[in-house]
């Protein structure tokens, strides 16, 4: 790899980083606290880890829902995620909140 490639690459990274931390902070300055955010980053985790259960199944026959049950599933697994983590989840909310401690010390 060249020396320009390199750079542009590294530029990349460091400008990614850096719109993700700038736009952490300005959740934190919305009046986000680390608990939502972190529960809302295990949330989303956690919904995407339950969608493959959900990918092979069919909405037709007697009580299926058809187009409507299909075109409303990623809601439904979005609730069951959101509900999973309100009532325990799997502690990436509590790493998440630690992390977020440790970024608002930095600064």
């Amino acid at each position: 790899m060249d020396t320009a490639a390199l750079l542009t690459l590294q530029n990349a990274q460091t400008t990614s980083g850096t719109a993700a931390q700038q736009a952490l902070a300005s959740q934190m300055k919305n009046g986000k606290s680390n608990a939502k955010l972190g529960l809302d980053f295990e949330s989303m985790c956690l919904s995407n880890l339950l969608k493959p259960m959900f990918e092979g199944l069919s909405t037709d026959g007697p009580f299926g829902g058809g187009e409507g049950e299909a075109a409303m599933r990623s809601f439904f697994i979005d609730a069951i995620g959101k509900q999973m983590a309100q009532h325990g989840g799997i502690g990436i909310s509590d790493m998440m909140q630690k992390q977020l401690l440790k970024l608002q010390g930095a600064h």
